[in-house]
């Protein structure tokens, strides 16, 4: 007797709900449905629930994050949009006011800049150009293992300066170190492997510190400076705070891997040939990486020198620069050469975020919950440089929560402005927002903690733990230099 035929199951069986999806709307309905305290207003307290719903989303990672912006972009709609006016609470702000606030970010020219900024990086892999720095820069420097190292560091450097996107740089270099390692002839489990890709992942977060271009949360930062503080600080100020504790920490980073994970070797031959190998193998310079170069080298110029020289803004040099980058016949690419290669669900992630932290100040959830902060924990009773060391802290331990220094910059960085005016006293609100944006960059604990991380992890050169290890101590390091930086060479810069 035959046995029954079974149905078989459609191949698109239902997935399970992601449960941090169901976590995320209990929290919102749960602050929903709390009383609403008298001096926060309807359209504020909906604000809340929703920035609440965003953090539990990101930190979860229940959708990813353009998933996210679409459902955070819904929930303003109905939700904003069907709350009193704060001007008029017996009309309702209407799902056309909401949507509108919810696409607010999408007029940043913060937003604009991160666009721009991924055009170049894009144009840089398109070319090849970002591999040929990195290929040369290893070349001049040596192949010794400490040499190789302390490349790895150079190569991040230069790189940061003219490819704007942290993960485009880790991608470009990580199989220019393992081309190396594989001709060192070594284990890729050696300690010699794990030191190099270690040192690629944190030498490129502490880079993002130090460049204000180099790192998308930097730009969101500055968006944020704009919409909140009407002011923002320049590319070269920037540099200025950022750059003397990016070399210091380069030098602990390369100490510390050197003393936690010692070379089996100090000379290892066949890495040199390898790089000259590999640089041999790019033939001369080409047409479209002269002048793909010669553009960067003019936007690093026009950044460096606003409002020193000229009164053009980042955003609208970056801009003249790409016309010249698309021109027909000097330019180096078209649209279809970059449409793939830009990671589009950043820039809507980065407009959402913009949408988010301006809405939190436009419904008074951001001052509300700002004072409630100040009222609560004492920081109106500590001068700038405690104000820093506390806040600082709270973003170093709240990052080991988040895949992405973007969404926690959008969750959390409007908040923190809205503390830092709420705070009584003289201090530079402005030069505190930009070392708080600093603070942002910290993903040196957890491999999760940033996209170069698992670019580096991916290559299966060391452990999560022997990146900890070594990532304790960066954090620990790098967050008391930036203490003493706070007492005196920023405070000197006045920027505390």
């Amino acid at each position: 007797m035959n046995a029954p035929a079974t149905t078989p199951e459609p191949a698109t069986a239902k997935a399970k709900l992601p449960i941090g999806l169901v976590i995320a709307v209990l929290v919102m309905i749960g602050i929903l449905l709390l009383p609403l305290p008298a001096d926060l207003p309807v359209a504020g307290h909906r604000m809340l629930a929703i920035l609440a719903f965003a953090v539990v989303v990101w930190i979860t990672e229940a959708v990813s994050y353009e998933a996210s912006a679409i459902m955070i972009t819904s929930l303003m709609a109905f939700l904003i949009g069907m709350a009193p006016t704060l001007q008029d609470p017996s009309k309702l702000y209407g799902t056309s006011a909401g949507i509108t606030m919810a696409l607010t970010g999408f007029s940043n020219a913060a937003l604009a800049l991160v666009a721009g900024a991924l055009f170049i990086a894009a144009a840089m892999t398109h070319t090849g150009l970002d591999r040929r720095i990195a290929l040369v820069t290893l070349s001049r420097i040596g192949t010794s293992t400490r040499r190789i190292l302390l490349g790895a560091i150079a190569v991040t450097i230069l790189l940061s300066l003219v490819v704007p996107s942290a993960t485009a740089r880790s991608a470009c270099v990580v199989p220019i170190m393992m081309g190396v390692i594989m001709a060192f002839g070594v284990d890729k489990r050696s300690n010699i492997a794990a030191g190099i890709m270690i040192v690629v992942a944190q030498g490129t977060s502490i880079w993002n510190v130090g460049i204000q271009t180099a790192a998308a949360q930097n730009l969101l930062t500055v968006g944020f400076m704009d919409k909140m503080l009407g002011e923002r600080v320049n590319w070269l100020d920037w540099l200025i705070a950022g750059a003397p504790w990016a070399i210091i920490m380069s030098a602990v980073l390369l100490f510390v891997v050197l003393k936690m994970l010692p070379p089996e070797s100090d000379s290892i031959p066949g890495g040199k040939e390898a790089v000259e190998k590999s640089l041999a193998e790019l033939g001369p310079m080409t047409g479209p990486q002269k002048r793909l170069m010669a553009v960067s080298v003019a936007l690093l110029l026009a950044w460096a020198t606003e409002g020193k020289l000229h009164s053009f803004d980042t955003t609208s040099t970056t801009y003249a620069g790409l016309v010249f980058l698309l021109l027909p016949r000097f330019g180096v690419m078209t649209w279809k050469d970059v449409q793939s290669r830009i990671p589009w669900g950043t820039v809507i992630v980065f407009g959402v975020g913009i949408s988010l932290g301006t809405a939190l100040l436009t419904t008074q959830a951001g001052q509300w919950l700002g004072a409630q902060v100040v009222n609560n924990t004492g920081l109106d009773q500590v001068g700038p440089l405690g104000i820093f060391a506390i806040l600082g802290a709270f973003l170093i331990l709240i990052h080991l929560g988040f895949a992405s220094a973007t969404a926690l910059t959008s969750a959390l960085l409007p908040i923190l402005i809205a503390v830092l005016q709420t705070l009584p006293g003289e201090f530079n609100r402005l030069g505190m927002t930009m070392l708080l944006g600093f603070v942002v960059s910290y993903g040196f604990i957890l491999p999760i903690n940033a996209p170069q991380n698992m670019v580096c992890l991916g290559t299966q050169t060391f452990t999560a733990k022997q990146f900890a290890k070594v990532g304790l101590i960066v954090t620990a390091v790098g967050y008391l230099l930036m203490l003493l930086f706070g007492a005196t060479y920023w405070s000197w810069l006045g920027w505390m």
